[in-house]
């Protein structure tokens, strides 16, 4: 075998010197390399033009995702109608929507968007209103002015008529306001929490709805009412109307309508405190048949044993206690409420003297601000002459932390507690026990809670 040996370059492989522009050949040394600071410029604007090309394709690509999306609805109003004065707040019930102004109150059509009635006797800003319908061309308000006074009306065949205002006393002093109005589903019961100068409570009425029904047939010239004037209204455009004051005086009737009846006043529970008790005779006697929790007052620790155990517990675990100021205050009586009408169910259970209906609530739910305890109050107990101004709960539920809100289902099956540990309990009330409890984080706090 020969050796291997590197052939010869063959000429026509050789450049020839006529060929100079043989570097045309790379693109890249088509120009010449710019000399600084040209070549600096250069980068900056290639740098430029690249960040603008990435801020156009993400918007680009954030406009396609857009286009996914399903869009709302967007609705606009087909009428307009004007109030005599500054609208606060509306309430619809029926047919009608009704309006609180800042004189009074006025009643429209939804048909038409007519104003049918407006009362505006006693000149009254009007900022809170609920209503119900009743049937039979009948429904009840009650409506809250600036004042915090509580008017109760009765409107019926476009007639409003004042029943009483609920809060109103001679003096002043003794004045409270009303903070909430909570209207039972049929309109059998209402609920009312007022508040004082130092302290809140909760009344709750039971509304006689059928008298006032026969009433109103017995009697039509209650219908005409108290201090209500009719508008007439004229044509604008095809959407738009204008509502015209007319000259019609206002009609007024001496009819009277059965007034509501106080039922409950529940007050907030007080803080627990020592023993007044001397042996334990005198505990056993205050406490009930022991069917049901209460809430813990009848029993025999005395004020010197929880000063000793307070003062155990911050010795041990003092390095962990906020410092806390010597002149801060005690305890405040809670002055917020949130309660709920119950319909029948197995943790209500009345006596087999008491009539239960299955569409008419037999109780209520209440638990006060920082609260540990649920409290039912059974409603269909017997009318006595003079009502308890502080009754014993029928049923008591307590939670391991305070109740900060709650909610009852549509159906009034289902009840949902949540508390200040941000836990979530959703009870049966058919069936008298949970479904299910959920921890959320610890680090949110849960304001409110609802049914979907």
């Amino acid at each position: 075998k020969h050796p291997l040996e590197i052939p010869p370059p063959s000429e026509k492989d050789w450049l020839k010197d006529d060929e100079e522009d043989f570097f045309l050949q790379d693109p890249d040394r088509k120009r010449d390399a710019l000399p600084q600071p040209f070549r600096m410029i250069n980068k900056l604007v290639m740098q430029v033009f690249e960040n603008a090309m990435e801020i156009i394709e993400k918007r680009e690509t954030l406009r396609e995702v857009q286009k996914l999306k399903v869009k709302p609805t967007k609705c606009f109003p087909t009428a307009e109608f004007q109030v005599t004065g500054r609208a606060n707040c509306l309430a619809v019930s029926g047919n009608y929507i009704f309006v609180g102004l800042s004189a009074g109150l006025a009643a429209f059509k939804m048909s038409d968007c007519k104003e049918t009635c407006a009362w505006d006797e006693a000149e009254t800003e009007i900022c809170a209103i609920h209503a119900l319908d009743l049937g039979n061309e009948c429904h009840v308000l009650f409506a809250v002015d600036e004042m915090g006074l509580l008017w109760f009306f009765c409107f019926h065949k476009e007639s409003f008529l004042l029943i009483k205002i609920l809060n109103e006393v001679e003096d002043i002093s003794k004045r409270s306001t009303c903070v909430e109005v909570v209207l039972s589903p049929a309109g059998d019961y209402a609920g009312v929490l007022l508040q004082g100068n130092t302290k809140a409570w909760l009344e709750i009425y039971r509304l006689p709805k059928d008298s006032w029904l026969k009433e109103m047939e017995k009697n039509p010239g209650a219908a005409a009412g108290l201090a209500c004037r009719e508008r007439s209204s004229s044509w604008i455009s095809a959407d738009i109307f204008l509502l015209q004051e007319s000259p019609v005086s206002a009609n007024k009737a001496d009819a009277k309508l059965s007034l509501p009846v106080l039922l409950l006043k529940v007050k907030p529970p007080k803080p627990v405190t020592g023993s007044s008790f001397k042996s334990p005779l005198d505990a056993l006697k205050e406490v009930d048949d022991g069917s049901t929790l209460g809430l813990g007052y009848n029993h025999l620790i005395k004020d010197s044993q929880w000063e000793l155990q307070e003062a155990i517990f911050r010795s041990t675990y003092r390095e962990y206690l906020e410092v806390e100021d010597k002149t801060e205050s005690k305890e405040e009586i809670p002055r917020r409420a949130t309660f709920h009408f119950l319909l029948p169910s197995w943790i209500l259970q009345a006596g087999p003297e008491m009539k239960v209906q299955p569409d008419v609530p037999a109780g209520i739910s209440v638990h006060w601000d920082g609260s540990h305890n649920l409290c039912l109050y059974l409603l269909n107990h017997p009318l006595k002459d003079k009502v308890d101004s502080d009754p014993k709960p029928d049923v008591v539920w307590p939670c391991a932390a305070p109740i900060a809100c709650s909610t009852v289902s549509s159906c009034s099956r289902y009840l949902a507690l949540a508390c200040e540990d941000a836990t979530i309990t959703i009870w049966d009330k058919h069936l008298g026990y949970p479904l299910c409890v959920t921890a959320i984080l610890e680090e949110r706090l849960i304001r409110s809670i609802h049914f979907l």
